[in-house]
């Protein structure tokens, strides 16, 4: 690969966590404003220096506008595994290019105080699985969230991840099937609180930053019965699905779905609480962006695994999306979440409803269902050995 010339290359300083992440962030920021990915380093495992060639300063300074996971830009005006390649590389670079330079400082500073001043800690309305902030950015910049986007949360919970959209322009909407949380009732999750406030809601948290009018609403609904009409209207579905453990998953059913052996409900109620299987839930999501999203658009989501059955052949397919990124957190020592990219390349067809049935993905993932169960006998196990241990 030819290495463009020294006024495009550019020297990243990268943040030392959430590691896995970095690339797919930069690579689709990049693509956001313009440029495109393109380094003479072939790997950059666990280095905090990258070498970067872009098209233009304008592009290096608006990744670093939107990025979380860098710290710094510079403009590289050379480098070299010895001091006298370095030398070398340093006498080829124009000088009239280091006199117009602000010697020893950044082109540009990433946006990594938006971690603090976006903190779960300090947010009005939270809840048990309220997204972590860095976490949150990381996903709408995995989005490609951009200003007039319409961004879309089927599972939006306390509205965690509508916060970073909106912090970037993005007008926000979401459903949830928990009543208490969509209306800021019940129990409070905060400590040495017992019950949430009039005020504590999803346009409350909007509201403390600042990004009220992009709230568009949220509405009870239940994700695996969408009620909207065939059409695309989102630039993104960014979403944190529930997986059975501390957030129960859960759909709406008729009386005829009720097992047998539970008492049937007054004919004018439908239950809330029969089981979603995680299989039925992801493929209902990729379907449900398959048909919402414009052409283009990305879905961006949390794909829970059992570490050790896990390969790359569970990830959930969809003939009118590609994936752009998979990258794993890792939760405990045999389970981890996957942060899963992918964008529509595909006007959606009522016959792609039904196409994961015939993907070679289908059946592993099935496996997935059993994940609550396998995360906490992966618990038991390590309290067991844990006491076992003290006692000897």
């Amino acid at each position: 690969m030819a290495v463009p010339g020294p006024v495009n290359r550019y020297l990243l300083l990268m943040a030392q966590e959430h590691l896995e992440f970095r690339l797919p962030e930069i690579k689709s920021l990049l693509s956001l404003f313009g440029g495109q990915f393109t380094s003479s380093q072939e790997t950059y495992g666990k280095s905090p220096f990258w070498i970067l060639s872009i098209p233009s300063e304008d592009i290096a300074r608006n990744l670093m506008k939107r990025t979380v996971c860098a710290k710094s830009i510079f403009e590289l005006w050379g480098h070299g595994k010895s001091p006298e390649e370095l030398y070398s590389s340093l006498k080829n670079y124009p000088v009239e290019k280091m006199v117009c330079s602000e010697m020893w400082f950044s082109i540009a500073d990433g946006q990594r105080e938006l971690i603090e001043s976006y903190s779960v800690k300090k947010r009005h309305f939270i809840g048990n699985t309220s997204m972590d902030a860095g976490l949150s950015f990381i996903m709408a910049n995995h989005g490609k969230v951009k200003e007039n986007d319409i961004v879309f949360d089927p599972f939006v919970g306390t509205g965690g991840l509508l916060i970073a959209s909106a912090h970037f322009g993005a007008y926000v909407y979401g459903t949830d099937i928990d009543y208490n949380t969509v209306h800021g009732l019940g129990k409070a999750s905060r400590k040495n609180q017992k019950w949430r406030g009039p005020d504590e809601n999803i346009r409350a948290n909007l509201r403390q930053y600042g990004l009220e009018k992009y709230y568009l609403d949220v509405l009870v609904s239940d994700a695996s019965k969408p009620s909207w009409r065939k059409g695309t209207y989102f630039d993104a579905v960014i979403t944190d699905p529930p997986y059975g453990i501390r957030e129960s998953t859960r759909r709406t059913g008729s009386q005829k779905e009720i097992p047998k052996g539970i008492e049937k409900c007054p004919e004018t109620h439908v239950p809330v609480s029969l089981s979603y299987h995680l299989s039925d839930m992801f493929f209902d999501l990729l379907n449900f962006a398959a048909e919402t999203l414009v052409l283009g658009g990305r879905l961006v989501y949390w794909l829970p695994v059992y570490t050790p059955e896990y390969t790359e052949e569970m990830v959930p397919w969809h003939p009118c999306l590609k994936l752009i990124s998979n990258c794993e957190q890792k939760l405990s020592s045999h389970t981890s979440r996957r942060l899963v990219t992918m964008e529509k390349v595909k006007e959606f067809e009522n016959r792609d409803q039904y196409s994961h049935l015939l993907s070679d993905h289908f059946l592993p993932y099935q496996g997935h269902n059993s994940f609550r169960e396998k995360y906490f006998s992966g618990v038991t196990k390590r309290i067991a050995k844990e006491e076992k241990s003290s006692q000897e």
